[in-house]
């Protein structure tokens, strides 16, 4: 098992166990086991299996984690979470994905109402026999009808990371004599922030055997179906559904742009060849008049030929790249390796699973020339955040450092809670000895659009607030944005030079991509931050790269892009 596979049984089993009400110091050693595995460099299975090392030595984990781990790599489970999956309603894990409730209240109504499904749990709501309990009322009833809705609308999507994830694993799989190349497809070659499931094309004369190992993979848990140049599969405990196509090579270009899509953009594309008189297939383009084939090897040739300069994936949505590609205005689009510094990172300082010289040590490791620590304020007490004496002083062990000669630049600064009134959590006199000023809203986010239009723009009148950072507070696949004006806000961020960050990480990628081609449009400037939490996290730069592509921005739109002397002048906000 995968360390991310590993920490989510663990979460589970914590989840379960707050719904029975076990002791909270139990429950608290189970989530810290999971975010500590989580972030663990290497497989806890080959550590669990080593026997010089011990998993113990991992801070966090105890030999009671231990043993419970062992058990996790052996069946995929542990006794404990099996136990409660007994005494709970199948339905229990469902249950914990619903907004408004939380472990409490689903506890509370198992032993009230017995109730097992989500279908049985909308009824209650419909019936409104939810407001009947103690702590729930009509307003948590609507949100708990919406969350349902939202439940199912998010069933069967994954994260693009998870994609990513399996896709460098099954490509492990698959390759060996005979497999010229093995490329992603769909949603995940677009890039998109989550996916359906998942395409893989593989080329060579050896596919067909690359086909026989996908279906054997101890990982796959159902076959749907197997051909000569097909197979499909469920794979993982998640079980993404997984595509492998064998492709022979003159129809490689064809098949990649067709399985890449978008539905909507292939559409646009195969209408225009139908007007040019030819016919767009996964297998060639084709005159129609004689059937003789004219583009299909290469990617680039299909588009050639249609009369378009060829069009990055991430654009491929029908949003005015076709006519973008005809006329010769397509964007050019930032890449990864332009990103010269990453600034929303954590240390232990407050939530962080590093120190400031690792995460320093790092990101300078990967190239950088700077980067901004930007610990939690006060108001995230969970967290350990900042209040205003520690914050300057933190500032102060920050420019010491940075004065060490690291080989990188290090900007101090901190992620400063907007309040529910809309002030910043420290005080000015403390913000103003900080380089970088992140202002987010971590809480009080159920409140009405217009309450929360109000908060941000007051939280822009801050004369030190610098980036507004995860702007819409999304999280994929479990929270949806808090609702607010966002033209707005973005507005007034550029008419203040506030900038706006594109959150890197696989939960977030926020913003998305419409909301950054509507503040592109308005004049707004970006960075794109991992939120690292941990020195493995700042690989997830490519994720926040990928929906920055995807909302048509270059180089010249994102400030981390500039040299650290410049990004440092930039710092300096004059409004």
């Amino acid at each position: 098992m995968e360390n991310r596979e590993i920490a989510d049984v663990l979460l589970e089993t914590a989840d379960l166990m707050e719904i029975a009400g076990d002791d909270s110091f139990r429950i608290r050693s189970y989530r810290n086991g999971a975010t500590a595995i989580e972030g663990f460099p290497e497989r806890i299975s080959d550590v669990l299996k080593d026997p010089v090392r011990k998993v113990t030595d991992i801070p966090g984990i105890g030999k009671g984690l231990a043993h419970v781990l062992g058990e996790i790599v052996e069946s995929g489970s542990c006794e404990r979470r099996d136990a409660l999956l007994q005494k709970f309603p199948p339905g229990a894990l469902e249950f914990l994905k619903i907004q408004g409730l939380g472990p409490k209240g689903i506890a509370l109504i198992f032993e009230h109402y017995r109730i097992g499904t989500i279908d049985e749990l909308e009824r209650l709501c419909l019936d409104q026999k939810l407001r009947a309990l103690p702590r729930m009322g009509a307003k948590l009833e609507e949100k708990v009808l919406r969350s349902i809705a939202q439940y199912r609308q998010r069933a069967g999507r994954y994260l693009l990371s998870y994609a990513e994830e399996i896709a460098d694993e099954l490509k492990g799989v698959l390759a060996g004599p005979g497999v010229d190349a093995i490329t992603p497809a769909g949603s995940l070659r677009r890039g998109k922030e989550t996916v359906g499931d998942l395409d893989l094309l593989v080329t060579g004369p050896g596919a067909a055997a690359a086909l026989e190992r996908f279906t054997s993979f101890h990982k796959v848990s159902e076959v749907l179906g197997r051909g000569e140049n097909k197979a499909s599969a469920k794979v993982g405990r998640e079980g993404l559904q997984v595509d492998v196509r064998a492709l022979p090579p003159e129809s490689f270009g064809s098949a990649l742009q067709y399985f890449t899509g978008s539905k909507d953009h292939n559409v646009a594309i195969r209408t225009r060849a139908v007007r040019m008189g030819l016919k767009l297939s996964e297998y060639g383009l084709f005159r129609v008049s004689d059937g003789a084939k004219t583009a299909g090897e290469t990617e680039a040739g299909v588009y050639e030929a249609l009369g378009l300069s060829w069009i990055p994936p991430e654009l491929r949505e029908n949003s005015g790249e076709i006519e973008a590609a005809e006329e010769g205005r397509l964007p050019n689009l930032i890449e990864v390796g332009q990103i010269r510094g990453d600034v929303h990172m954590h240390t232990t300082e407050t939530d962080g699973r590093a120190t400031l010289e690792e995460m320093a040590e790092a990101a300078r490791e990967r190239g950088y020339e700077y980067i901004a620590i930007t610990d939690h304020s006060k108001a995230l007490a969970m967290a350990n955040g900042l209040d205003e004496r520690r914050a300057v002083e933190f500032a102060r062990r920050v420019r010491e450092i940075d004065s060490k000669e690291l080989g990188i630049r290090i900007f101090s600064g901190i992620e400063c809670d907007i309040l529910k009134d809309g002030t910043l959590d420290l005080a000015d006199d403390a913000l103003a000895e900080l380089d970088a000023v992140i202002g987010s809203v971590h809480s009080h986010m159920s409140m009405e659009s217009e309450e929360m239009t109000d908060r941000l723009l007051r939280a822009l009148e801050c004369p030190h607030l610098r980036i507004l950072g995860h702007p819409t507070g999304r999280l994929l696949l479990e929270r949806d944005p808090y609702p607010f004006d966002f033209e707005r806000v973005a507005a007034e961020a550029v008419r203040r030079g506030v900038w706006l960050e594109i959150n890197s990480s696989p939960q977030r990628l926020d913003l998305n991509a419409v909301h950054i081609r509507a503040a592109k449009a308005m004049g707004a400037k970006f960075v794109i931050s991992t939120d690292a939490h941990h020195p493995s996290h700042l690989a997830g730069m490519r994720y926040g790269v990928a929906t920055a592509r995807r909302g048509w921005l270059g180089p010249c739109d994102v400030m981390n892009t500039l040299p650290a002397a410049a990004f440092a002048a930039a710092l300096k906000r004059t409004i």
